[in-house]
């Protein structure tokens, strides 16, 4: 939901570090693993209580998630890349939305109930805009942005769930009410792209 405004913000601001950026030898793949690595890190530090760590970390990940892509666009205007780049984003992105949740569960297992939830929300919206995204490609259909992959809009996307994790970090005693919270956001986010999906490919002959 907050997605697009957002990225009128930031994708200016990742623009000039991606200037810089893409005048040396890092790779935009070499990015999406690094802000894996550091993602994983904030899992492990929340998985041991070491929330200060796991808010930097987190967000530090999500700075190399923003970057990648824009360099990999500075780097080949074309899009030559984007294919490859993008499947690895979003296999990186799901790994370390799913790990965190599991670091948040191994430390607090009051909210473990949530943390399941969590994880089946994800797996439902994921399911619902992939597919959708997939087909969207067969038949030419457009509507998304510069991104590789259609996500479609919703309540939860990518700035949501920063701002769910962050507020994880900061009051973990909160936790599972967080928790429940974000998966009932994510369970409708699934819920419309369900629908918006259905509603697209019926519109084209679905």
């Amino acid at each position: 939901m907050l997605d697009r405004p957002l990225r009128r913000i930031t994708v200016p601001a990742l623009d000039r570090l991606a200037a810089i950026v893409a005048g040396t030898h890092v790779r935009p793949g070499g990015l999406t693993l690094a802000g894996l690595a550091v993602g994983l890190g904030a899992a492990v530090a929340a998985g041991v209580g070491r929330w200060r760590f796991a808010l930097a970390a987190w967000l530090v990940s999500r700075v190399f998630d923003g970057l990648d892509g824009v360099v990999a666009r500075r780097r080949d205007p074309a899009g030559h890349g984007d294919e490859l780049g993008g499947y690895w984003d979003i296999t990186a992105d799901f790994t370390v939305y799913a790990a965190f949740v599991v670091g948040v569960a191994v430390e607090l297992p009051d909210a473990r109930l949530a943390a399941v939830a969590t994880l089946a929300a994800y797996y439902v919206n994921a399911c619902a805009f992939l597919a959708f995204s997939s087909i969207a490609e067969r038949r030419r259909l457009t509507g998304g942005d510069e991104r590789s992959l259609q996500f479609g809009t919703g309540l939860a996307e990518g700035t949501e769930t920063i701002l769910a994790y962050v507020a994880v970090c900061l009051w973990p005693s909160h936790a599972a009410g967080i928790l429940w919270v974000w998966a009932a956001i994510v369970a409708v986010t699934a819920a419309q792209r369900v629908w918006l999906g259905s509603r697209a490919l019926r519109a084209t002959g679905g």
